[in-house]
């Protein structure tokens, strides 16, 4: 007699395994344990054999026997159910996907987590429901393009350009680990144009930068929202870093915040010394935010930062459009505004977290400029009120 799911649930555990059948060679061994597990017995080339269908509750009684006739057709095609699903598990193994998410869970936790995001949607949303099932080794140049232009044709060329950076790593991974022969994207070098390279939209007159600051002072958002508008222009990091900030890693009493290095583009722990103006905000956020894991969490999940655009978003509300003003362009204010003042360009570039291409000059510069910078940090606060308050203030490295 065909099983019913109630016999299956009502068998009893014994001493020893025992089969209860369906038909067709399917069966449920029931083990001592307690435990039913769906089992299909063939013949194939003169040999018995047995096929694993899963576990009773997880597979039910109509998916297992869907298995088993599925197993059968190959069967009746002179085709080995076995042998059939190992090729379909190294197929798997092998596509691109796969090879993909192994690269990535290989080399992503050396990323920033907001690279790694980005990675991870540009492969999810751009890549794999075009490529991501072909087997890795029969990937050709002219498949990618075709990928890459789907993407520059949304206008996002950038976007592109990166997709097919990722690609190509991809590929040399795949090379590196047995899969693959060649690497179809360097065939595609020169086929996207060029980007435009985009300077991030700044306000940098001194006069229309004390008008900023008294419109970011003005703002009548929720209190952390203002409280970034205020730090960015004093401490001038980049967006990512300064929504992502964390209270363990500030701290108030020797005005210092270290961000690490895991969180950096350059993959260096960076210093932030904090002028008086940055400490006393921060100081009177602490009761608001204090409990939480960033100072800056969101509003509807403060499990995690706030959203990357709330600070364009802010700037927006105030009437600065994205030609005007940017959440990035306090960077290139603070740029160029302390590097006309004469401050000493390693100070400022140290500052920035600008990378340094030779090691021995890098560690010199995080050794030897800390204490400039934090003297630069505090002229350049006050600099900052000065242009507040209307005054045309201009101070000197000696002050």
């Amino acid at each position: 007699m065909p099983l019913t799911d109630t016999a299956i649930r009502n068998a009893k555990p014994r001493e020893k395994p025992y089969k209860l059948t369906d038909g067709g060679g399917l069966y449920v061994l029931v083990h001592p344990s307690g435990g039913r597990w769906w089992r299909f017995d063939y013949r194939f080339a003169g040999k018995r054999k047995t096929l694993s269908m899963g576990i009773y509750p997880e597979v039910s009684l109509k998916d297992a026997r869907g298995k088993r006739d599925e197993a059968r057709k190959f069967l009746a095609a002179r085709i080995d159910p076995a042998e059939h699903r190992k090729a379909t598990k190294v197929a798997a193994a092998d596509s691109l996907e796969a090879v993909a998410r192994e690269w990535f869970a290989k080399y992503s936790p050396g990323w920033t987590s907001g690279h790694r995001d980005k990675v991870k949607r540009r492969l999810e949303r751009d890549i794999f429901p075009w490529l991501g099932g072909r087997p890795v080794r029969d990937v050709t140049a002219p498949q990618v393009l075709e990928v890459l232009r789907c993407i520059e044709a949304r206008g996002a060329l950038d976007v592109a350009h990166r997709a097919h950076q990722n690609l190509g790593r991809i590929f040399h991974y795949a090379i590196a680990t047995g899969r693959a022969e060649r690497n179809p994207a360097t065939d595609l070098r020169g086929a996207l144009p060029p980007v435009q390279q985009k300077h991030h939209a700044a306000v940098t007159d001194p006069k229309a930068v004390g008008g900023l600051l008294r419109a970011l002072d003005g703002y009548r958002g929720t209190p952390e929202v203002r409280a970034a508008l205020c730090l960015a222009p004093l401490l001038f990091v980049r967006p990512g870093e300064l929504r992502q900030a964390e209270w363990a890693e500030i701290n108030l009493d020797t005005a210092e915040w270290r961000i690490p290095a895991e969180k950096m583009k350059m993959r260096e722990v960076h210093i932030v010394p904090l002028a008086r103006q940055a400490v006393e905000v921060l100081r009177g956020l602490h009761p608001l935010t204090g409990s939480s894991r960033y100072v800056f969490p969101g509003l509807r999940t403060p499990t995690r930062p706030m959203s990357e655009n709330t600070v364009n978003a802010a700037l927006r509300r105030l009437g600065y459009d994205k030609d005007q003003m940017t959440g990035h362009g306090f960077r290139s204010l603070a740029s160029t505004l302390l590097n006309e003042q004469g401050w000493h360009r390693d100070a400022i570039e140290r500052q920035l977290a600008h990378a340094e291409r030779d090691p021995v000059r890098a560690a010199y510069n995080y050794a030897e400029h800390l204490a400039e910078r934090r003297k630069m940090m505090q002229a350049w606060a006050d600099y900052l009120d000065g242009l507040k308050s209307g005054a045309d203030v201009v101070p000197s490295r000696q002050r």
